[in-house]
This record gives structure tokens, sequence and C-alpha cells, in this order.
């Protein structure tokens, strides 16, 4: 037999409407990272074609 139990306690009750949430504007840093990640992804795209492209012309 355990020496001691938990005692489930249920979560508070809500009263009245959920707040709205709020967004937050998004850090300078993660807004450059970003556009990196963008850029990178528009380059890889232009390279998989032409080397399709490159690969058909043989």
């Amino acid at each position: 037999m355990p020496a001691f139990t938990f005692e489930k306690i249920s979560p508070p009750v809500r009263r009245g409407p959920i707040p709205p949430i709020v967004k937050k504007q998004r850090g300078v840093i993660v807004q450059i990272l970003d556009r990196f990640v963008e850029a990178r992804i528009r380059r890889g795209q232009r390279e998989e074609r032409g080397a399709i492209a490159r690969r058909s012309e043989r």
C-alpha cells in the first residue's frame, strides 16, 4: 500500500471570453534569416531546373 497519494486538482474555471492572442512582431534577425532562406530556396530551384535542362540536352 502506498504511503501517500496524489489528489487530482481540477483547473480553475474560466470566466468570461478568452482574451485575443496578440501577435508579436517578429524580430529583425528572424526577418533577415527568412530572407536568406527564401533566396536559397529560389536559387536551389533555379539550379535544379538548369540541371534538368542540361541533362536533357545530352
